[in-house]
């Protein structure tokens, strides 16, 4: 098999693999109302639409003198098809491979259009957070500056289990198919505890 053959096999697989990712990509961001919207999400899928345009030029270009057609732009880009760019068109072609699989991986992820979360959504989840956990601790706190104890305790259950559906709903669903190895959740700083309520037994 001569060079420009690998890089015109190459090229197609590139652009198999990225119009895939592309419509993969922008399937749940146009089911929810979030193509436009969402300009993070609806720009890698042009990204990756538009890369696969390209590689499916080259292959084109590359096959096109066999078929008789192309041949101007073809035949030079065969003679151009040296070891250093069949090697990145290999590889390229390995990364959108890759890419692909790794779906099985994080495919829950990458259900719907939450992959791309924009400006709007760490808003909402700010407030969130601020509304069943800040305020919910200023209750207690309140609560407990006025020696009213048991709406204390209250508001500290309520805030408490607030916090983990949270954290639950931030980490993903208990049965998510997402792989985490050892260690990457580990902490960049250990967590502080008050001396206090640490030295209780």
């Amino acid at each position: 098999m001569e060079m420009w053959q690998v890089a015109a096999a190459a090229n197609v697989v590139v652009t198999v693999a990225y119009v895939a990712i592309s419509v993969a990509i922008a399937r749940p961001l146009l089911r929810e109302g979030q193509l436009g919207p969402n300009r993070l999400g609806t720009a890698t899928a042009a990204i990756f639409f538009t890369c696969a345009v390209g590689h499916a030029a080259h292959a084109i270009h590359l096959i096109g003198p066999s078929l008789g057609i192309e041949e101007a732009a073809g035949i030079p880009m065969r003679a151009g098809a040296t070891w250093p760019h069949v090697f990145w068109e290999v590889f390229t072609a390995g990364i959108g491979v890759y890419y692909w699989s790794l779906r099985r991986t994080y495919g829950p992820l990458m259900k719907g259009a939450k992959l791309f979360e924009d400006i709007k959504e760490r808003q909402r989840q700010a407030l969130e957070i601020n509304d069943n956990i800040v305020q919910g601790l200023f209750v207690a706190q309140t609560a407990l500056e006025l020696n009213e104890r048991e709406i204390s305790e209250e508001a500290l259950r309520s805030t408490l289990e607030s916090a983990r559906q949270i954290i639950s709903d931030l980490l993903g669903e208990a049965n998510s198919e997402v792989a985490l190895g050892p260690g990457e959740l580990v902490r960049k700083q250990a967590a502080e505890v008050p001396a206090r309520a640490a030295a209780r037994p």
